[in-house]
């Protein structure tokens, strides 16, 4: 008879993606999985198969997070400008609170390049990203917010490019100044 599992594979995926994000795919080892997660080398594989498959796992929900919480704030936005304002200094301030843990798919797109199906996750994520900008600049051309002749797909592809530079000079260790400097300029593409 199978055994019951006896932990939260929700709750193990959240943590794993913790500690992914605190200290990378290679420096995190099984044993700091198994000691971070509570539960056995047997449970663990048991559920996940690998730490491979349990970094997916957690690189999935963290996309699905970001994304989502994009989205969710574009698309309930009345005027464009002050979400996107509101949505960059957001994430300028994420990084300046903890500028070593920085944007987990920023570093899995650095760290794990080579590896086809991490390059697959970030990059259905930032076209997501991409599509989701375009659609918010879309909407903001047809209420005036926008000038007829801004082409919204490739403000949309700045701004993506934009806020992977802007995490990674975050994770660099940019200043306060220079984000809000940073956030401003972009912002400028939109006059």
């Amino acid at each position: 008879m199978a055994r019951t599992r006896e932990f939260d594979t929700d709750q193990a995926v959240e943590r794993a993606m913790d500690l992914f994000w605190r200290r990378g795919y290679a420096a995190t080892s099984m044993q700091d999985l198994i000691a971070e997660l509570g539960i056995g080398s047997g449970s663990l594989y048991a559920a996940f198969g690998s730490k491979e498959k349990l970094y997916a796992l957690a690189l999935e929900r963290y996309c699905s997070r970001n994304a989502g919480a994009l989205i969710a704030h574009l698309e309930s936005a009345e005027e464009v400008r002050p979400a996107l304002r509101a949505a960059l200094t957001a994430m300028a301030e994420a990084d300046l609170c903890d500028p070593e843990r920085g944007c987990l798919m920023v570093n899995a797109a650095t760290e794990r390049a080579s590896d086809p199906a991490t390059a697959d996750r970030v990059a259905a994520t930032m076209r997501l990203v991409e599509s989701t900008l375009a659609g918010a600049l879309e909407r903001a051309r047809a209420r005036g917010e926008l000038a007829p002749d801004k082409d919204p797909v490739a403000l949309a592809r700045f701004l993506t490019t934009f806020i992977q530079g802007m995490r990674v000079m975050g994770k660099a260790r940019a200043d306060r100044t220079f984000l809000e400097g940073a956030v401003e300029a972009a912002l400028t593409t939109l006059d």
